[in-house]
């Protein structure tokens, strides 16, 4: 879910070949702030129908990249289990990305995820305490997420691949990079930078924004020109829709679609529209593609002329931050710094 833009884009329809994303429930134990998916009522998806999309994922469109979701994939343990298990067994899959809050992890998860080498752990953590519990709300007796992931850390830092997404709201924006830091201080190397789409934005606020973006890009250099290593996934990624994921997407219903954008509550419309199918009735390449084209001009009808403004500007200071940084990371790169790690 990044939109860090580079150099060379493929098209919307290249994008709907790479990737299967499972959203594997959409039940999640927390209720943060900023986080439009509609999570109530839902069905998730079985054991079966998360092998049968990965094969199906390999066997029809290629295969590439596979993105577990939610919701909270974890409260759906064997259905994880049963895709990255799948996914094993089929040398087209590129990576296995499954994203999560963190609670459901314990040391038996990361020594089965260290295991897989394809496999890319994603755990969500805003920042210091007080700004990453003002955004992630627990469910009444759900316990905190920054507590847990704090106590896992010295496993955490042995387990290979992982990458913590830091989500910047606009309420949080000004404290975007205090918030980098602190992340850096915990010990974590790999970041997904996510500023809050399809919200509004006020203008301080996005000027925040963009100031947090230039330090955090300063300490990106300072690391880079001290040899050190440090990864933004933001740098390797391209989405034609910000923040909603596409490709072959698997609801957690079974329906098929080019775009998660029917994950969002207030986007639930645009499920019939963009749905080309169900796990019985898959659609063909060339399907899947054409949807694709057709989704951007969808999700554009359904929004406020405000928050799509808003999702373009705050898209664009990322996409400002990647560009900036991409001579830095090059010339790092140049001097024979962390290239075996630069794909993670």
């Amino acid at each position: 879910m990044t939109d860090g833009r580079p150099r060379r884009q493929p098209s919307t329809a290249a994008s709907a070949r790479r990737q299967l994303i499972l959203t594997v429930t959409r039940d999640c134990n927390l209720r943060c702030s900023y986080c439009p998916t509609a999570k109530d009522g839902w069905p998730s998806l079985t054991t079966e129908d998360a092998a049968r999309a990965v094969h199906l994922f390999a066997d029809r469109f290629g295969g590439g990249d596979i993105k577990l979701f939610g919701g909270e994939p974890l409260l759906v343990p064997d259905v994880v289990h049963a895709a990255i298990d799948a996914a094993k067994s089929r040398p087209e899959i590129r990576r296995i990305y499954l994203s999560t809050n963190g609670l459901g992890l314990d040391d038996d998860w990361l020594a089965y995820l260290a295991s897989v080498p394809r496999a890319v752990l994603t755990i969500s953590l805003d920042g210091d305490p007080a700004d990453h519990r003002r955004l992630r709300r627990g469910l009444p007796g759900v316990p905190d997420t920054y507590a847990r992931v704090v106590e896992l850390l010295p496993t955490l830092h042995r387990t290979p691949r992982v990458v913590v997404t830091q989500t910047i709201a606009p309420a949080t924006a000004k404290h975007c990079e205090r918030n980098f830091a602190h992340l850096q201080e915990l010990g974590f190397l790999r970041f997904n930078l996510l500023p809050g789409y399809y919200l509004p934005w006020r203008d301080d606020q996005l000027v925040a924004l963009r100031a947090g973006f230039e330090g955090i890009g300063d300490r990106f250099r300072g690391a880079w020109n001290a040899g050190q290593y440090l990864y933004l996934r933001n740098l390797f990624t391209w989405a034609p829709t910000p923040f909603f994921n596409t490709g072959l997407v698997v609801d957690s219903d079974r329906t098929l679609h080019p775009s998660n954008v029917g994950l969002s509550g207030a986007l639930d419309d645009l499920r019939d529209q963009t749905q080309v199918g169900t796990l019985d009735d898959p659609p063909t390449p060339a399907e899947l593609d054409a949807a694709a084209e057709r989704t951007n001009g969808l999700l554009q009808q359904a929004l406020t002329p405000k928050v799509w403004a808003s999702t373009q500007a705050a898209d664009a200071e990322l996409s400002r931050l990647c560009r900036g940084l991409y001579p830095d990371y090059a010339a790092w790169r140049a001097r024979g710094r962390g290239a075996s790690e630069a794909s993670a």
